[in-house]
Formats: C-alpha cells, sequence, structure tokens
C-alpha cells in the first residue's frame, strides 16, 4: 500500500496524463483537419508510402509488421502516431553525446587478447572486432543466485573502497537496502572518497525530489539519465537499465539486483523474488570502470582524464576468460541481442536462460527452435507470479512456438524470477542486466559479461537447475489449453509491443 501511494503521488502521475493528452489532442486534431477539409484519400496515400518506408527500413522484422498493422488498419492514428513516435531517430543530444562517450572508450579499451583456442577466439570476436570490447584473463569471479546473497559482499565491498565508488542502476527505491548504501557512501565521502552515482530518472520515479539533495549533503556526485518530462517525445523511450558498480578499479558488480528492498528479500512483492549477480576482481573490471565514465561524461558533460582511474592490481589466479559489454540504442548495431542469438547458435549440449520476460524478436525464436529442433537442450525458466500481468501474457503467448519445436519452459513457482542468465555447455555464460524482450534489445542502454572457463560457469548452471526443483515444466498439452480469447489477446499484445 505504501509503494502504491508513493506511485500515486510521484511524477509519473503527473507526466504520464499529460503525454497522454498531448498525444490524444494531436490524433484529434488531425483527424478533425482529415474530415473537414476531405483528404481522406490522401492520408491512405500517405500511409501506403510511410508502409513502403517501413517495410524497406533495416528494423526488426516485429517491428515493421506492428506499425504496418496499425497504419493501414487505422490511418488516422496510425499516420501521425508513427510520424511522433515510429522512426526510433535518438535525439541529437542524446546520440552525440553517448556517440563521443563510446568513442572515448573504444580507444581505451585497446587490448592483446589473451591466448585462447580458435573456437573460444570465433565466441569472442564479435564483441572483440565489431564491439570494441577486448578479452581479459587475470580475472576471478564470484556468482550470487540471490540478492540477498549479494548484499553482504556488496556491502563489504563498499567499505573497503579507498579511492573511488561508481555506482549505474535502473531502479533505487527507498527502504532498508538503500539506507544501508546511502551510510556506507556517506562515510566513505566523508573520507575522501570519489562517489559517484547515475540513476534513470523514470526507473526511480518514486523517489521524492528530496533525493538529489540528501545526496549532495552526503558529498556524493549523484546525476538523473534521462529526466522525465512532460512531453510525448520519443527520447522518453530510451532508458539507462545498466547495472554497474565499479570499486577503485578492483572490484565490480553487475546483474540484475536494483537498490530496492525486494531485491534483497526484505519485503515480498510478487512471491519469492529470484535474482542474480555476478563479481568480477582483476583486469576485466577497467572495462566496466570505462563504460561508466563514458555514460558519466555524457550525464555530467565534464571532460574526464580516464586515466586518473585505472588503478592496477597484480592477480595471482586467475579463473577463465571475461569479456564486459554494453549496448546503446544510439548505434544500429543490437550488440545484446547478437551476443545473446551467437549463445544460442553455438550451444552444443545445452543453454539454459533465466528471463523475466520471454518477449523474443524473430532472430532470438528461430534461434531458440533451430537449437531445440538439432538436439540441444533449451530450457527457459520465466516467473510464475509476474510484476507486469500484461507482459505476462506476452510471456506465455510466446510457449507454443517454442514447445513445438522441443524447448522445455518452466515457470518459477515460488514467485518472480528475474534474473538474466545464459549458460551453456559448462563453457559459456552471459550475466547482466538484459532481458530476453524488445526493451533491452533496441530501446535500453544495457551490460553484460561474456565468461568462459570460469569456475563460476558451473555455479550458475547448478543454480538453474536447482530453480527447476521448485518449478513447474509447462506442456505442450496445457499450453494447448489455453482458452481462445485468451490466445486472441495474447497475439494482438504480441503484436503490438514492439511499438512501445
Amino acid at each position: 500500500m505504501r509503494r502504491i501511494l508513493k506511485v500515486l503521488t510521484s511524477r509519473l502521475m503527473i507526466v504520464g496524463p499529460l503525454v497522454l493528452l498531448q498525444l490524444a489532442l494531436l490524433i484529434m486534431l488531425f483527424y478533425r483537419v482529415t474530415i473537414i477539409y476531405s483528404v481522406m484519400p490522401l492520408v491512405n496515400v500517405l500511409a501506403i508510402l510511410i508502409v513502403i518506408y517501413v517495410i524497406n527500413r533495416s528494423e526488426d522484422p516485429s517491428y515493421k509488421i506492428g506499425w504496418t498493422a496499425v497504419i493501414l488498419a487505422v490511418p488516422v492514428i496510425g499516420v501521425p502516431l508513427y510520424i511522433l513516435a515510429g522512426n526510433r531517430q535518438v535525439p541529437k543530444k542524446l546520440f552525440n553525446g553517448t556517440i563521443k562517450a563510446s568513442q572515448k572508450m573504444n580507444d581505451l579499451l585497446a587490448l592483446e587478447p589473451p591466448e585462447m583456442s580458435e573456437e573460444t577466439h570465433e565466441m569472442f570476436e564479435y564483441g572483440a572486432s565489431r564491439l570494441g570490447y577486448p578479452v581479459y584473463g587475470r580475472t576471478v569471479s564470484k556468482y550470487y543466485s540471490s540478492g540477498r546473497e549479494w548484499f553482504t559482499d556488496y556491502i563489504e565491498e563498499l567499505k573497503k573502497a579507498e579511492k573511488f565508488i561508481f555506482m549505474e542502476f535502473f531502479i533505487i527505491y527507498e527502504g532498508e537496502c538503500l539506507d544501508e548504501i546511502l551510510e556506507v557512501l556517506k562515510q566513505k565521502a566523508a573520507e575522501g572518497v570519489d562517489v559517484k552515482l547515475i540513476y534513470d530518472d523514470f526507473g526511480c520515479v518514486t523517489m521524492p525530489r528530496s533525493f538529489m539533495k540528501k545526496l549532495k549533503a552526503y558529498g556524493i556526485e549523484a546525476y538523473r539519465f534521462n529526466k522525465l518530462r512532460p512531453a510525448f517525445i520519443i527520447q522518453m523511450n530510451n532508458r539507462d537499465h545498466r547495472k554497474i558498480t565499479v570499486i577503485d578499479n578492483r572490484v565490480a558488480f553487475t546483474g540484475g539486483v536494483n537498490i530496492a528492498d525486494e531485491y534483497i528479500g526484505k519485503i515480498t512483492r510478487f512471491g519469492e523474488w529470484k535474482d542474480s549477480a555476478l563479481k568480477m576482481t582483476g583486469d576485466a573490471v577497467w572495462s566496466m570502470t570505462v563504460m561508466f565514465l563514458g555514460m558519466y561524461t555524457y550525464v555530467s558533460g565534464k571532460e574526464v582524464d580516464f586515466e586518473q582511474y585505472h588503478e592496477r592490481y597484480v592477480m595471482t589466479v586467475s579463473s577463465g576468460l571475461y569479456q564486459p559489454f554494453s549496448d546503446t540504442p544510439t548505434d544500429s548495431e543490437p550488440a545484446c541481442l547478437n551476443m545473446h542469438q551467437n549463445m544460442i547458435s553455438r550451444a552444443r549440449n545445452y543453454i539454459y536462460i533465466d528471463t523475466p520476460y520471454l518477449i523474443p524478436n524473430g532472430s532470438i525464436m528461430s534461434a531458440l527452435c533451430l537449437a531445440a529442433k538439432s538436439g540441444v537442450d533449451v530450457r527457459i525458466l520465466t516467473p510464475h507470479i509476474p510484476d507486469k500481468k500484461l507482459v505476462f501474457q506476452i510471456t506465455r503467448g510466446n510457449y507454443d512456438a517454442l514447445l513445438d519445436a522441443g524447448v522445455r519452459i518452466y515457470e518459477y513457482t515460488p514467485g518472480f524470477n528475474h534474473a538474466k542468465n545464459f549458460v551453456s555447455d559448462d563453457k559459456w555464460a552471459i550475466v547482466g542486466s538484459v532481458n530476453t524482450d524488445y526493451r533491452s534489445y533496441f530501446l535500453h542502454f544495457e551490460n553484460g559479461i561474456l565468461m568462459y572457463d570460469s569456475d563460476q560457469i558451473k555455479a550458475i548452471r547448478n543454480d538453474f537447475l536447482q530453480s527447476l526443483e521448485r518449478s513447474h515444466e509447462i506442456s505442450r498439452e496445457e499450453s494447448a489449453q489455453t482458452p481462445l480469447p485468451l490466445k486472441v489477446m495474447r497475439a494482438v499484445l504480441n503484436l503490438f509491443i514492439p511499438l512501445v
């Protein structure tokens, strides 16, 4: 009830209605002009021309189909809506700022790769040559199968900080989790540690206006990414969904965990909350440091000497190879989608996937089905208790095609599965912030870590298999019993999900 009250009194309840009002007025105006001046034939011609343009764009096919259906079915709504929101052109300021940061990152991340086999090199090659993210040895990791496990180590590592703490999160909510973290950050800032925080303005929309003032009073340098505005602009769709913490360029954390009490089991929302996170120590942390600083240069507008944060540590142990990566909607490269697809297509024995939202685009769906048909053990774990009911229906609407191909699908019976893991063949894994949905693949800023031959890969596999013991496997017969009206609703929702 308290959280609902916060949402009802948040800036979202002002911004949201104003945006919808603007959209409604625009469509009404376009409709009235069309009727009054009897230009419906011209609108129909314009609709056809826009559809031809959409079909010939280098976009995801599902995105094209959705817009084609809207534009041709209801031109007086579809035409103005596409002109306003369909082109997905990132605003110039956001584009220039993040592209500039990315270019600076690429220059800093040039690195001679460690020795590896030809097969291993092929897996890392896309991220290295196309995205510019190097592969590191001299790194160790620790996998956390819950936010509760993560939080204990997270607090301890924050307390060890001597030079800087960089934090970037999508969601921050008030509660015990935030209070304990802020207490440590306040102390560290007082000791002279450089503490910087970036958080997404939409993800943290329930935070009070006094939050920034509190952070400043504590000596924490903080920035809101992509501030919410009461305007119908496509920029509001591009959110910072990354979860990055870097301490002294020595330790880095990422995964699905945000700063809120449900993530660490302090409160119960949507049943038992399952999540995951990864800690890295060693050379690979530098990529995470650079990723954060790249975003920082954009949100702060400051020039930064990245090298002043390049603290060196000599690792006496090492476990596997690591390739931290990030993705941005400001370019034409769907990096996270391609990293996921690469893992699926290269799996030989099994691939296990944790995801809160199973809304794959056509290429991921085809890769999953082909892998299963080729004899790969493909299993996917989704929530049983959803956080968003309509999105959950879209997730379930994708079950049939996957089940028909031989993919095994489970729902996490105790509650909500928020983990975002890929693991295959006891050799490879990806842990990060990326969901298997359109928003993560095409609209959000995301990050992850591709791992090879780490001793923690089996821990990720074992966590998945142990979770299946507490889950319900969806059979083809069970899925086929879905009532027809519900199937139709899911199909309609699935058609329009790429548009938003």
